[in-house]
């Protein structure tokens, strides 16, 4: 049965925003800030876990996303080690940069790779998370546009970067907008 109120844990007000554009009135989306310990392992096992966590905190209905670049010729790395809400990003990225991450796919002539994001519900303490995972095949090109957010400007998708792209244009088509069509699809059927 679908929540009548979601806790959304982000301190994100850019996030919550867009979550609560794409769900509409499906749902009540409450945000939360939680500094939450986050596991290694693969993108759907953090998430999971990020969950149970919040879900054990709140004591009600959780929502968490993360989003991570995924590199098809380093199958899938940097991956979950690029969530931009995940402790290692801010390390990871700082030290490589749009440049680094364009090196590490020096030696491969593959550059594609996915942008994915993943959101995960749990209704409560002692619940299963569900998962709902959007991914947007693209390649890794030389940074090109504003540095409005971590990789965007070094991800492009038929043509243009996601930095390139109004943000709209991007809002139809990205990952996160692709995993809440799912959520918003099963909050609707539950």
């Amino acid at each position: 049965m679908a929540p009548k109120q979601l806790n959304f844990i982000t301190g994100n007000k850019n996030k919550l925003s867009t979550v609560r554009a794409i769900l509409g009135d499906t749902v009540d989306v409450q945000s939360q800030s939680l500094d939450l310990v986050e596991i290694q392992g693969t993108i759907e096992d953090i998430s999971a876990d990020k969950c149970r966590r919040a879900a054990d905190v709140i004591k009600g209905p959780v929502l968490v996303e993360d989003t991570c670049l995924c590199f098809n010729a380093l199958k899938e790395l940097p991956g979950p080690y690029m969530y931009a809400g995940h402790t290692s990003f801010k390390w990871f990225f700082e030290k490589l940069g749009l440049e680094g991450l364009n090196n590490l796919l020096a030696a491969y002539p593959d550059k594609s790779a996915q942008a994915v994001c993943t959101f995960a519900y749990c209704e409560g303490p002692g619940h299963e998370p569900i998962i709902f995972q959007g991914r947007v095949d693209g390649k890794i090109v030389p940074a090109r546009g504003p540095m409005n957010f971590g990789w965007d400007p070094i991800f492009e998708y038929e043509g243009q970067t996601f930095a390139e792209m109004n943000k709209v244009e991007k809002n139809k088509i990205s990952h996160s907008f692709r995993a809440l069509e799912k959520l918003k699809d099963w909050l609707e059927e539950s």
